[in-house]
Order: C-alpha cells, then sequence, then structure tokens
C-alpha cells in the first residue's frame, strides 16, 4: 500500500449524497457524505470535479472518507509533508474530515482531484481493507520470457500445484477482429529486417477520448511499481503486466505517409506508414524520456514516412506519443530478435520493461491476442471503436517444435523413476502435447511460449523441476576428496577480513564499473586523469557504470553517504581491485586494495555513553590500523603522508618492511563538502593489500620467549614541535638494539613548563634480555646511551618537570 499506513478506523470509504454552495466562498462546497457512523458529515472542499456538482442531490458517489485524527500527506505542500486532521472552520463553516484525493493519500505525487471509488465498494469498510492487497515478488531467473507477467506465472502454479489454470482474463482474448492483414486499409507496414522483426501486428482504435485510468487499473499498476499516465498508455503497460507481451501505442494522425509517386497525378501520399528497418549510422531521435539518441547501424528502429518514431522494444519517441489531443491510436504489438534488443538497450543505456521482456524473448504467437486485449480495453475505457482489420506481417514464422523423449532416458538422467503416465501429466500440466507411440516413446509438441525448450533434455528438466527437486534421494559422495591446496592470496585476504570485522567494521562491496565524475569527486582541485586515462566497458550496463575503476576509495564514501540518512555511525570497510592500464599492455593491471572508512560517534548510542558522544578521528583509524598490523604478525611506521583527498596535516602513510603500503587520514572538509557529507570527521584509509599482504607471507624466524624478567622505564624528552613522535622511537629502538623489546608513546604535552616551540614526549621503554636477568646498571648504560644520541640528532632533552 501507500507508505504512510492508513488508519483502518480513520480513512474509509464512503458515500457522497449531496453537494451544495458554501455560504461565504464560491470555490468551495459543502459535500454531505455517508461513512458508517450514527450521522452523516459535512466536509468543507474544493475539489474540481465537486464545483461542478453544486445543488445536486441524491448523488451516490463513493469516495475516500477521512474523519478527524487521520495523518495524511498535505495536499497542498511540495513533497510528502505529513499532517493530522484536525477540526477547523473553512470560511465560517466547521470541517472535521474530508474527502480524499490521490497525493493525500500517498498513491501519487500530483494533487489532481479526489477518488471516487466503484460502485460496489462497501460504505464504512476501512479503504486499507477495501484497496489493500498482497503484492508478490518473483526474481525470474534466466531467459524465462513466459514467466514475465501475471498469466505465465499462474499457469505456472497450475502446474506445480496441480491445479486448474483459471483462463478467465484469456477468455477477452477471443475478441479480436475479423481479419488480419499484412496490408490494411489504414497502415501501410513493411519489414525490410525479418531477421530482427519476425512479427509485427498493428490495430486502430478511432474516437477515444484520453484521460485518466480507472481507479482499479491505477492502483494495480501503482502495486508494481508503475506511474500511471493515462488510459491508453496505463492499458498497454496493464496488459504487458498481465500477458507478456510489450505493447505501444503511437497517436494515429502525427504517423507520416511514405511518399509515393504518381505519373498520372505528381508527388502524392498514401495512408500512414509503419516501416521497421536498421538504423542509418547516426540516425537521431529524441526518446519518451526526453533524451536525444543517437544510432548505429545494427539498432532497430520503427520509422514511419518521415523517420524514426520509436527504438525498436525499448522505448517509443517523443513526436508520436499519446497526448489528451490525441483521438485515434495505432497499437503496436510486435515481436523482435531479443539478441538485438540487448545489445541496443545496453549501447544506449536504455533499459525498459519493454527491453526486459523482450530481451528474455518473447512468444510471436501471443501479439495478436495481446494486442486484441489492449484494444478492447482502450475501447472501453476511452470510449472508442477497434476498426474491424488489423495489420499483421508474419515473416518468421516457425512451424511448431516436436521432440520425442525416452521415458527411459528422463529416469536414466534424474535417478528417479516416475511413472511414465506421471511424466506425461507433467509435461500435459506445462501445456505441451504428448502422445505415445508404440515403442513408448513420447511425441512431444513445444508450446510456442516455450522457446527455452529445444531438445530432449530441457523436457527432462521440466519433469525434475515439477516433480520435485526436495524429492529426489540424497546421495553422498564416494570418492576421496581431493587434496585442498594453500592459497595465500586468498588465505591473506580472509585473515584481514577477520580482523577488521573483530574491530567492529562491516564489509561492503561496490561495483568495480564507476562513472569518472565519482572518481573525481576525491581531488578538490580537478581530477588529473580524464577519460582517456580509464579503461571504458565496450557495452556498460548503464552509462554511471561505462568505466573500471582506479581507487575504491569513492565508491566506499558514496555507499557510507547512503548508510548515513539511517545511521549515525558507520565503519565499514571494502576489499577489491582497482584496474590501472599499463601502456604496452593489453589487459590492465590488477592490484588489490582495502579501503576503511568510518565517520560519527565512536560509541554506539547507549546510557553509559551519554548524549555528548565524541566523535570517531585520525587517531581511532589509526588504532584500528595498528590493530591490523598486530593481527598480521607485522611491524609498521608511520609517517606525515599527503593525499589530495585527505586533510592537510591529518594525513599519514603507512610503512611496511620498507615499502609505503598506504595513506590514511581524515577526508579533505571541501571533498567532504562535495559528496555532501555530514559536518564531522570523516576518517579514510586506502592500503595496497597486495604489498601489505607479501610482508605477511614472508618467512618469518621463530624465536623462543625469554625466561627472564623485564625492566620498564619511563623516559620524558623535550623536542621540537615539528619533530615526529615517529623518529624519537625510531631513534630509541635502533640504539638499544636487542635489549629495547618495545618502546610505546603514551603522553604528549605542551605548555609553559617545555617552553613555545617545543612539546614533551613521554615513552614507557621495555627492556629484556634473553640469556640473563637485566642490572640497573645495564639499563642505566643504554638509557644514557639513547639519551646522548636522542640529543645528537634531534635536540632533545630530558624533561626534569
Amino acid at each position: 500500500g501507500a507508505e504512510l499506513p492508513w488508519d483502518p478506523a480513520k480513512i474509509v470509504v464512503g458515500k457522497l449524497i449531496t453537494v451544495q454552495p458554501h455560504p461565504n466562498a464560491d470555490r468551495l462546497v459543502l459535500a454531505e457524505v455517508e461513512y458508517g457512523g450514527p450521522e452523516t458529515e459535512v466536509v468543507v472542499t474544493g475539489a474540481p470535479s465537486l464545483l461542478d456538482m453544486r445543488d445536486q442531490d441524491d448523488l451516490h458517489l463513493k469516495v475516500a472518507f477521512a474523519m478527524e485524527g487521520a495523518r495524511l500527506y498535505d495536499g497542498h505542500a511540495e513533497g510528502q509533508r505529513v499532517i493530522k486532521l484536525k477540526k477547523t472552520k473553512i470560511r465560517g463553516v466547521p470541517s472535521r474530515a474530508m474527502v480524499c484525493s490521490e497525493k493525500e493519500l500517498g498513491l501519487s505525487d500530483e494533487q489532481v482531484d479526489i477518488i471516487y471509488l466503484p460502485d460496489d465498494a462497501p460504505v464504512g469498510m476501512p479503504l486499507a481493507d477495501y484497496v489493500g492487497d498482497a503484492v508478490l515478488e518473483f526474481d525470474i531467473k534466466g531467459p524465462f520470457g513466459h514467466l514475465e507477467s501475471v498469466f505465465g506465472v499462474a499457469r505456472e502454479a497450475a502446474a506445480l500445484f496441480d491445479v486448474e489454470l483459471k483462463r478467465d482474463a484469456i477468455e477477452v482474448l477471443k475478441q479480436r477482429p475479423a481479419e488480419l492483414t499484412p496490408t490494411p486499409d489504414f497502415l501501410t507496414l513493411e519489414i525490410p529486417d525479418p531477421d530482427l522483426c519476425p512479427r509485427y501486428t498493428a490495430f486502430l482504435i478511432r474516437g477515444v477520448r484520453v484521460g485518466p485510468s480507472p481507479f482499479w487499473m491505477q492502483q494495480r499498476l501503482l502495486r508494481v511499481g508503475m506511474r500511471p499516465i493515462n488510459n491508453i498508455v496505463d492499458t498497454t503497460n496493464y496488459v504487458m503486466l498481465e500477458l507478456g507481451q510489450p505493447l505501444h501505442a503511437f497517436d494515429y494522425h502525427v504517423l507520416r505517409a511514405k511518399p509515393v509517386l504518381s505519373d498520372a497525378e505528381g508527388p502524392g501520399e498514401a495512408q500512414p506508414a509503419i516501416i521497421v528497418r536498421r538504423a542509418k549510422p547516426g540516425e537521431q531521435m529524441r526518446t519518451l524520456d526526453g533524451e536525444l539518441r543517437t544510432f548505429d547501424g545494427e539498432m532497430l528502429l520503427i520509422t514511419d514516412g518521415g523517420g524514426p518514431v520509436a527504438v525498436a522494444g525499448v522505448m517509443g519517441g517523443l513526436d508520436s506519443e499519446v497526448t489528451e489531443a490525441t483521438t485515434d491510436i495505432l497499437l503496436e504489438s510486435a515481436n523482435f530478435n531479443f539478441l538485438n534488443i540487448r545489445r541496443t538497450s545496453r549501447l544506449l543505456g536504455l533499459t525498459s520493461e519493454a527491453s526486459q521482456r523482450f530481451g528474455r524473448r518473447v512468444d510471436p504467437e501471443l501479439t495478436v491476442k495481446a494486442a486484441a486485449r489492449a484494444a478492447h480495453l482502450m475501447a472501453e475505457l476511452g470510449g472508442g471503436t477497434v476498426a474491424p482489420v488489423a495489420g499483421d506481417m508474419y515473416p518468421g514464422q516457425q512451424p511448431q517444435r516436436a521432440l520425442e523423449l525416452d521415458p527411459a532416458y528422463a529416469a536414466r538422467i534424474l535417478g528417479i523413476e516416475p511413472p511414465p503416465a506421471e511424466m506425461a501429466r507433467i509435461l500435459s500440466s506445462l501445456e505441451f502435447q504428448v502422445s505415445e507411440n508404440k515403442d513408448g516413446i513420447f511425441n512431444v509438441t513445444v508450446p510456442s511460449h516455450r522457446l527455452d525448450v529445444t531438445r530432449p533434455i530441457d523436457l527432462v528438466e521440466e519433469i525434475g523441476r515439477i516433480w520435485g527437486y526436495d524429492r529426489f534421494p540424497t546421495t553422498l559422495m564416494q570418492d576421496e576428496l581431493p587434496p585442498q591446496r594453500a592459497n595465500p592470496r586468498l588465505e591473506g585476504a580472509e585473515r584481514v577480513r577477520d580482523i577488521l570485522i573483530g574491530c567492529g567494521l562491516d564489509e561492503i562491496i561496490t561495483y568495480s564499473m564507476v562513472d569518472i565524475e565519482d572518481e573525481g569527486s576525491l581531488w578538490p582541485q580537478g581530477a588529473p586523469s580524464g577519460p582517456d586515462d580509464y579503461l571504458r566497458v565496450r557495452n556498460p550496463l548503464s552509462a554511471e557504470r561505462a568505466y573500471l575503476r582506479q581507487a575504491l576509495l569513492p565508491s566506499s564514501l558514496h555507499t557510507v553517504r547512503e548508510n548515513l540518512r539511517f545511521l549515525d555511525r558507520v565503519a565499514t570497510f571494502e576489499i577489491g581491485a582497482v584496474y590501472l592500464p599499463v601502456e604496452g599492455q593489453t589487459l590492465p593491471d590488477e592490484p588489490r586494495r582495502l579501503v576503511i572508512v568510518m565517520t560519527g560517534p565512536r560509541e554506539t548510542q547507549s546510557w553509559l555513553a551519554g548524549q555528548d558522544r565524541i566523535a570517531v578521528d585520525f587517531y581511532d583509524l589509526k588504532g584500528v590500523a595498528e590493530t591490523l598490523l598486530a593481527g598480521l604478525g607485522l611491524e609498521g611506521t608511520f609517517e606525515p603522508g599527503e593525499h589530495p583527498a585527505l586533510h592537510p596535516g591529518r594525513c599519514a602513510q603507512l610503512n611496511v618492511g620498507g615499502d609505503v603500503v598506504g595513506v590514511m587520514g581524515e577526508l579533505h572538509p571541501v571533498v567532504r563538502e562535495s559528496l555532501d557529507l555530514p559536518e564531522q570527521p570523516v576518517c579514510a584509509l586506502e592500503f595496497d593489500l597486495d604489498k601489505l599482504l607479501a610482508a605477511w607471507g614472508a618467512p618469518r624466524m621463530m624465536v623462543p620467549l625469554s625466561i627472564h624478567p623485564p625492566v620498564y622505564e619511563d623516559l620524558a624528552l623535550v623536542v621540537d614541535e615539528d619533530t615526529p613522535a615517529e623518529r624519537v622511537r625510531e631513534l630509541i629502538t635502533q640504539t638499544g638494539r636487542a635489549l629495547v623489546r618495545s618502546v610505546a608513546l603514551f603522553d604528549v604535552y605542551r605548555g609553559d613548563q617545555v617552553g613555545a616551540g617545543k612539546k614533551s614526549l613521554a615513552y614507557r621503554l621495555t627492556y629484556q634480555a634473553d640469556d640473563r636477568t637485566l642490572t640497573d646498571r645495564e639499563v642505566g648504560k643504554l638509557r644514557s646511551k639513547i639519551v646522548r644520541r636522542l640529543e645528537r640528532e634531534l635536540g632533545a632533552t630530558l624533561r626534569s618537570q
């Protein structure tokens, strides 16, 4: 239903009884509504249709009625602002209820008029119960176009549950014109490329009135995510969903005739023409979405006497669309080559409900049936008449496929033995025609809609599927499992995943095909590379997925932004390949990267954390990096780094084994704003995972733990403000050699006690020997040696207070 739940006690079916003028306003009326309560309710409204009913009694029109306290969308506000209906006075007349429009109920974005319900709607019934419906979603795998419709799913369900298929809806298909001809008197029809268009059917509906489609049709379309447009376009969509055949409606009088030359009369014109042909290279047309499209010579177009009017099987043209001024409709119901439709849709970056169905193959026998169904619906809803003759050109007609199936072969393939009679019943339930010869072999005629069934093995699959895979016996492997080979590349990535998940991060997976503009969002002064520096996908799924990425960070940041709409704290990581072109190589290098992004409060919301939670910063990210290194058994050093997307002074690079493996830091404010991220620190890290794991996989010498006690000592040093703490730690470690086992910074101080331009760094040193217990004298001599070197190389002094 609608996004805003309809309160069953407050929003019900009402019956409009009378409409009287408002005593103090010309553009308002007083509508008396019966709603199932003890008395009728008078509502002040300005609904356009009710203004025309002033001074009318005994109307008995069914409407959507909302009572005081109901929560609705504001019909006069932009967007979806929720209001609570309250008792008020409108130009001096009390009103505490409302007759509702689609926008107020959340069914449409446009405020047009109130909703009128069918005459059989029970007064007082909750609107949610009357309009409400169950929506089932099916994820169709594979090229099964026969399942892309309500009737197709019903046909499949009837076979699965062994029940009779109700053909009530299909009975309408018997309404067909008296005659089908490739040369109707209202149209010149040509198919120069029959390999791409096996069949084209055209119906003419005259004298229609274009307007809103009925409420029941709009509701069904909305339930499946389609926006109602008008009674003609909605009918084409409705029948497509019902039967699986895409349809398109042209304004008949906009279509141009094919110029002809008469020797007697000179130039002249015949009736409108439809020519289904390949495009001329560079030919252009503006489609219904307003975009100007350019075609290559392999794309199929629907043209009239003057040029393109539709991209075959994908989308219609803007100039021939149905409008409120349209009176005569040319209804197209055609069949197109599925491979060509897939290619065209992909190259144009244009996907539609029609192209998705044609891309999975559609039964060519369906064109006339669907067109007849839609034409009579249009005539019924638009008040027109269907021409008695329809155009139908079928150059690609194929004979029915016939296959032979040995039940013994099917039993051997399946490993089970359903009785032959049961096999025949299953195939018959799927609308295959089955007969048995004297040798017990099935002669099977394949129905036209099963374009995927071409071999006996396909029939075996159908038998097994309907019989039920759950009825197959479970059989264990009787052979030994092969020896497993080590895969350090995979094992290393899994180890990284385990560590980061243990740190509370969530793994994400983003597309490897990106938009260059997204990649360039990381450079405040503009991206240093252009489209020519990227690998372009020849047949992209969409314009936003046309190039192979060269970094993971842009996609991760976009994912974080979307998640921040629902969460206040996001911490994610991604492992994936990037694609770097190399001059002289056909294929790019594909190094793996690791990206981490963290933003939001350091702690989750709780009574202990309180309201003033501290935001994550650079050091939270550094802590995750250090945990990762420790989990991999690696030692690394951090030093100031630079990256155009990161904040100057809050950026570091990580070195492992003498190699720079990546950078980390806080996102640059300009980049954060350009990505529309919240005004809070966003910390990001991008490492070269292959370099990191190469160090992890290198051979390491194992040494026993020392049995002698360690000696702990704190050392506070005063150094210049610009001296990196990592440099101090490095010199202490080098000087202490094997006896200094660890150096940990635990305090940083700036203030009057150390002077301007200085800072105090306090380290905890751990001394330990493998072969003896260290004496105070040994530790003192080593400490003095460390201090002298720090004084000599860094100008450091021991802090006295």
